[in-house]
């Protein structure tokens, strides 16, 4: 009975281990990813890519490899699996990558890995008996994934639809309520699209991110091939439910989905100019409430929103080069902004905010706050519950404590509901 065992696993040792590259050692299609990079950065080659497809998968993995670069190093492996295979090679077995993917690709991660006696590419295929190796690492329910993808967590940033019907007065109105309801839900599925398509499209920086590289595509949780069926539909859907609204609002969601679209692509690459678009974007949320509901909203609330919300853009920012100060990096991956900005962000954030309180102030002494206020001397107790809120995300920011979208962390924070809770009951009291 030994002997048999002994025999067996002589047998079993002496067979070679093949491990698939695309799908199974890598949690992601090498060529996918190649053309992603490929179209970013040269999207006038999208009609070559596409006579390159016409003559063969091969043939497609040759140019695009020819022309792109990926960074083996950071590719989403099964850490299950390569485990395993480190374990059968120290066991003198013979372990070999096989794949349809273009050689040099193939090459280069046999090179970083040190797990290969040879590669195999289509055209060199594994002759002979052979185990084919498994993915060993655990598969996350799909369901989550996909929710995560969407980021739903930050369709709350679209709840500034219905800033133009409260600040209206005209909240109890329901069929008002029922369209900007619609409009938030246009605005969602907008935004999701657009984070789909960055998340591909900011694969490699988000990898190299510490966070960021925890997201679904960038950790092979979902497939490249997924996000791009995925972008379309969303968009479809956004637009769908636009088109029970005024055509106004289409108009403006297009927009929007074009900035945005442009802002993923390269303008958030553009120092300064990123985060004024930022401030835009929330703006825009707020003017697309306003035509969703056919209710006018007054120049002082999209000026009070601009200098608000470039505030909180810059925030974010903070929290992005705070953290290369803290791990020594000169520059963020895919940014403009550099360590030594931080100072510089600071103040020019902590000025928006105060400004927007500046602006509150000169709405109160306005005339057109008597309009909608019969106690309008009343709101400027809003002045120092803003200038308190503002300061404290500004000092929270400068401690570390807010790492992510300002006002998503302000949908978590105790602090910033009761603040929200104060500034109601002064409006109420006021009206």
């Amino acid at each position: 009975m030994l002997t048999t065992n002994a025999t067996h696993s002589e047998s079993q040792d002496a067979t070679p281990l093949s491990v698939e590259l695309d799908g199974v050692l890598a949690r992601t299609d090498t060529l996918h990813e190649g053309l992603l990079r490929l179209l970013k950065r040269q999207p006038h080659l999208a009609p070559a890519v596409l006579g390159w497809s016409l003559r063969g998968r091969a043939f497609l993995q040759a140019e695009v490899a020819r022309r792109v670069e990926l960074d083996v190093t950071r590719l989403p492996y099964d850490e299950a699996l390569l485990s395993r295979l480190s374990e059968e090679r120290a066991r003198g077995r013979r372990v070999v990558l096989t794949t349809t993917a273009d050689r040099r690709t193939a090459e280069a991660v046999a090179a970083h890995l040190g797990l290969f006696d040879s590669v195999h590419a289509s055209d060199t295929p594994l002759s002979g008996p052979h185990e084919q190796a498994r993915r060993a690492g655990p598969t996350k329910p799909f369901p989550r994934t996909l929710l995560k993808a969407l980021r739903v967590h930050q369709w709350a940033k679209n709840v500034l639809v219905f800033v133009p019907i409260l600040a209206a007065h005209k909240a109890l109105n329901v069929p008002l309520l029922l369209q900007a309801l619609l409009g938030f839900i246009s605005f969602s599925l907008c935004a999701s699209s657009v984070y789909v398509l960055n998340d591909l499209l900011d694969l490699d920086s988000d990898r190299k991110h510490p966070t960021k590289r925890r997201r679904p595509f960038a950790a092979g949780d979902l497939s490249v091939r997924t996000g791009l069926l995925l972008a379309p539909l969303l968009l479809g859907a956004g637009a769908a439910v636009a088109l029970v609204l005024p055509r106004e609002f289409l108009a403006l969601l297009g927009t929007y989905y074009g900035i945005t679209l442009a802002y993923s692509l390269y303008l958030k690459q553009v120092v300064m100019l990123d985060v004024l678009l930022l401030a835009g974007l929330y703006t825009v949320r707020i003017f697309g409430g306003s035509l969703a509901v056919g209710v006018p909203t007054s120049s002082w609330l999209f000026t009070f929103s601009m200098f608000l919300f470039l505030s909180l853009a810059l925030v974010k920012r903070l929290s992005e080069v705070r953290r290369l100060r803290l791990s020594n990096e000169s520059a963020a991956p895919g940014r403009g902004y550099v360590a030594g900005d931080y100072e510089q962000l600071a103040m020019l954030g902590v000025s928006s905010g105060y400004l927007s309180v500046l602006v509150l102030a000169l709405y109160i002494t306005s005339k057109e706050v008597t309009v909608l206020y019969l106690h309008p001397e009343r709101l400027w107790l809003l002045c120092p519950v803003m200038m308190y809120w503002v300061g404290r995300v500004w000092l929270l920011a400068h401690r570390g404590q807010v790492n992510e979208d300002p006002l998503v962390f302000a949908l978590k924070d105790k602090v910033s509901y009761a603040v929200g809770l104060i500034a109601a009951g002064v409006m109420l009291t006021a009206t």
